[in-house]
């Protein structure tokens, strides 16, 4: 089992930056790939950046592609997305999330643990 705890969610204008972090307990953090995802209301869940346990593969949703930035610090269990020039379309509960894989996917089914969750809210 692992346990996953967002933070760093907010509110902020557009064009801003949020960083939001994932800690991670219980089994070995550096054996999973993990990955973010967001929920805006009356949408479903959808893929924002994902790494895997080496860091050897990142992958990004086109959306966010050269605003968001997703790392790892294996020695610290946490994963991070540095959100940068935020626009109100980025407004969403963010959701992080582990696999036991070597590789990353998009779809959130294929996704074996999940963190409660973290508010953005962008205003323009």
């Amino acid at each position: 089992q692992v346990q996953l705890v967002e933070s760093g969610g907010g509110s902020v204008q557009a064009g801003g930056s949020l960083r939001l972090s994932c800690a991670a307990s219980g089994r070995t953090f550096s054996s999973y790939a993990m990955g973010w995802f967001r929920q805006a209301p009356g949408k479903e869940r959808e893929f924002v950046a994902a790494i895997t346990r080496s860091e050897y593969n990142i992958d990004y949703a086109d959306s966010v592609k050269g605003r968001f930035t997703i790392s790892r610090d294996n020695a610290k269990s946490t994963v991070y997305l540095q959100m940068n020039n935020l626009e109100s379309e980025d407004t969403a509960v963010y959701y992080c999330a582990a696999a036991d894989r070597t590789y990353i996917m998009r779809e959130s089914l294929r996704w074996d643990y999940w963190g409660q969750g973290t508010q953005v809210t962008v205003s323009s």
